[in-house]
């Protein structure tokens, strides 16, 4: 049975290995931008365990703006009470538990969290293959980010709450 969880510190190693097979070098975090991000915003970062395996996790700070900017990638900073957005940096789900949900579900446990913190919305960036994805948990993809985080195209997704 998969739980969730706020991550822990102990958890970095097993969400660095995730977070690698997920994104390309370019792309993925640091360890010390993740290791921030369980340090500064520990209530906005879940991670789904089974078995006492780590299989994924999702992780971003509540912010002010609708959508995200580079700069989030790499300064991880508290929580502010009032944001009225929360933001994804991270959904990644380990290859030996993808298609069975998992990603929908880590969604869910964030939005979970950012209705009961009054969040207006959920607002990430994805690539284009993964439009059709957030589609499908409710995401409305408002276009092409101003973001130039990895050289990749980004694209704006938005949930209201």
């Amino acid at each position: 049975m998969i739980q969730f969880r706020q991550a822990q510190r102990d958890d970095l190693d097993a969400i660095m290995v995730i977070e690698h097979a997920g994104f390309t070098l370019d792309e993925a975090a640091t360890q010390e931008a993740m290791q921030a991000r369980i340090a500064n915003y520990p209530d906005t970062f879940i991670v789904a365990v089974e078995a006492g395996q780590l299989l994924g996790y999702i992780v971003g700070p509540a912010i002010d703006q609708r959508y995200l900017a580079d700069d989030l990638f790499v300064d991880a900073r508290p929580n502010a009470a009032d944001a009225n957005f929360q933001s994804v940096l991270s959904l990644a789900v380990a290859p030996v538990a993808q298609h069975r949900g998992l990603g929908s579900q880590l969604l869910t446990q964030l939005r979970s969290v950012a209705t009961n913190q009054r969040r207006q919305a959920i607002t990430l960036t994805c690539l284009k293959r993964l439009v059709p994805f957030y589609e499908a948990n409710g995401y409305v993809n408002e276009g092409v980010s101003e973001s130039s985080h990895a050289g990749e195209v980004w694209y704006n997704l938005v949930l209201s709450l």
